[in-house]
This record gives structure tokens, sequence and C-alpha cells, in this order.
């Protein structure tokens, strides 16, 4: 039997790094992160570089030819996903505050995010 069937619960961190379009990575990671929570595993989201920009309001796709999943992560909360981290420094280098984004978030140092990513079981990265 292994660690998921057992009962086991993993803290996972999905770490964030790209921008929201132009690659599959922030729509992947957030469907992973919908599979994770299905499991009732401890999910925690973090955005840092460019990913900061998958939380900020305002997004226009169609001139890219692509759907907004934006509004999804407003839905995160209904499935028990709350735990999200933008880091101050990613944020304030893309000119970014709290009022620009979607959701509400916890804002970290770099130090900090680093601290709460080495009491993760399980951290990935897209």
């Amino acid at each position: 039997m292994d660690e998921m069937e057992s009962g086991v619960v993993k803290k996972f961190m999905f770490v964030n790094r790209k921008a929201p379009y132009g690659t599959i990575y922030a729509l992947e990671v957030l469907e992973m992160v919908l599979i994770s929570a299905a499991f009732d595993q401890d999910v925690h989201l973090a955005f840092v570089d460019d990913g900061v920009f998958q939380l900020k309001k305002g997004q226009d796709t169609k001139a890219l030819g692509q759907k907004n999943f934006s509004p999804t992560y407003r839905a995160l909360d209904g499935y028990d996903i709350e735990k999200l981290y933008v880091e101050a420094e990613s944020m304030a280098e893309r000119g970014l505050t709290e009022a620009d984004l979607l959701v509400p978030v916890e804002v970290l140092s770099r130090a900090d995010m680093g601290a709460l990513m080495n009491e993760m079981d399980v951290v990935l990265t897209a």
C-alpha cells in the first residue's frame, strides 16, 4: 500500500515561476493542485518570479487566443486550498502590490519563502 492509500497526508507545495500564458506550465500546475486537493493532501501554492502575474487582476487573453483561466484561482477555497503565498521581492520587481491580485495571499520575503519550502514533503516547480 502506498502512502496515499494509507491515509498519510503530505505537505505539497506547487511553485509557479512562469507567466500565465505562452506555455502550458501555469495551467498544468493548477490542474495538479486540484488533483492533489482531491486526494486530501495539504496543498500550498507559491507564486514567484513571473508566476506572480498568474494572480494579476484584469487579464485579457483575447489577443493571445487563449482562455483566461485566472478566475479559477477564486474557486480554490472551495477545494480547501487556502494556502497561497507570493514572494514580496517578485511582486515588487514587477510593480505589483497585493491590491493587484485576484485572491487573498500571504506575502513572504524570499528568505521566508525558502524556509516554508524546506518544511514541505514535496515541492514541485514549474
